[in-house]
């Protein structure tokens, strides 16, 4: 918190000019903003004591914001809030971002450090659908999953799906998909499979061994956009004989930051 030493005056405030003054004044404009994005309001004194300035500039600041809809004054209590012009601003970016070119500098390096086939995957049509696929080095798979329709309760992608899922949503999927076996291994009772996700919830990645095809295991994080939705997963697979994900040192870490990479590549910010 600055102390009043540091305190400018108005007069200092409206004597600055050119370049320099204009960038101050929108950094001072964005330095508002994010105050009330982490305090949800604020108080024009409040405002002033934290970032040092006088309360007159931050009036003025508040009005410029409140003129172009990027903030709002509460009538009952005097304070600010973060107005619909910062929606009308948001709701343009996920249109703007793909998923695919935003995830793939992350789905190379992850293949090229661990050596294994690095997919990304999004839920459609009751079904996980890998949209992009990063190959490792020395991997020994050559199948190309790219558009490739898989089952939600038997992939590791498809279960960090459907644990992001509202209940009654993902009742009314696997209603319609049923739990058929994949392998004697898949998981085909409904119980098992709802423990199972409580657990994807928690530990925030999901571990399938052999379920959806013998002799191949894989372990999938979730990927978030701007409003902290899961959007997507991104997962690495391998043969069963050399690939044990939870035993793989630093897989665990390293997939997951990979998707919280991508996750903030689409917007998300980690709260």
């Amino acid at each position: 918190m600055a102390s009043n030493n540091v305190l400018e005056s108005d007069a200092d405030a409206e004597g600055e000019g050119g370049q320099q003054g204009g960038v101050q004044s929108v950094d001072r404009a964005l330095a508002v903003l994010e105050i009330l994005a982490r305090d949800g309001h604020a108080g024009v004194s409040e405002i002033a004591e934290e970032m040092g300035i006088h309360k007159s500039t931050v009036s003025r600041l508040l009005g410029s914001l409140v003129g172009r809809e990027m903030v709002h004054q509460n009538s009952e209590r005097g304070k600010y809030q973060l107005g619909f012009g910062i929606l009308r601003l948001a709701s343009s970016i996920p249109g703007r971002l793909s998923l695919v070119r935003e995830a793939r500098p992350v789905l190379e390096n992850l293949a090229e450090e661990f050596k294994e086939t690095v997919n990304l995957a999004v839920l459609r049509s009751n079904y996980a659908v890998n949209v992009d696929q990063a190959m490792g080095p020395s991997t020994l798979a050559t199948y190309d999953w790219v558009g490739s329709l898989t089952p939600l309760h038997a992939t590791s992608s498809g279960k960090v799906l459907l644990a992001a899922l509202a209940a009654d949503e993902r009742e009314r999927i696997l209603k319609e998909t049923g739990l058929p076996a994949r392998t004697p291994k898949t998981i085909t009772r409904r119980d098992k499979l709802e423990k199972q996700l409580i657990d994807v919830a928690h530990v925030g990645y999901a571990v399938v061994l052999e379920e959806f095809e013998i002799g191949l295991n894989s372990m999938a994080v979730p990927v978030y956009n701007h409003l902290g939705t899961v959007i997507g997963a991104v997962s690495i697979s391998g043969p069963a004989f050399r690939f044990d994900p939870e035993k793989v040192p630093g897989l665990v870490e390293g997939l997951g930051q990979a998707g919280l990479q991508i996750s903030a590549n689409m917007g998300y910010t980690r709260r």
